[in-house]
């Protein structure tokens, strides 16, 4: 059975997305150390399924895209653009910009 976050009147409300953020210079560790501590884990449970996101780095950690499957987009979105209230100090001190696509599944 699917959490029951993922619900909205019976209507499955998962989305798939794909995040992609450029971090200031040498920034990327420390944004990463937030990301997975409690208090970044507390912010992204409230986004999105935690288990199912997927990250990609980039060879020189300037950046890194996110396989993300959102419960809230509007909480995503507010994430993302950096206005999220306990995310917006790292955003502002690590994260140069972020791009936020819907995903698809090409069934083949």
């Amino acid at each position: 059975m699917l959490p029951k976050h993922i619900f909205n009147k019976g209507v499955f409300m998962e989305k798939e997305m794909l995040a992609m953020a450029t971090f200031k210079a040498d920034k990327f560790d420390k944004f990463m150390g937030w990301f997975q501590s409690e208090e970044g884990m507390s912010v992204r449970k409230t986004i999105a399924i935690v288990e199912k996101t997927r990250p990609g780095i980039s060879p020189d950690k300037s950046y890194v895209l996110f396989k993300v499957n959102v419960t809230d987009e509007d909480k995503m979105k507010e994430f993302v653009s950096g206005n999220n209230p306990v995310a917006k100090e790292i955003y502002a001190e690590c994260i140069d910009n972020v791009q936020l696509w819907y995903l698809s599944k090409v069934d083949m």
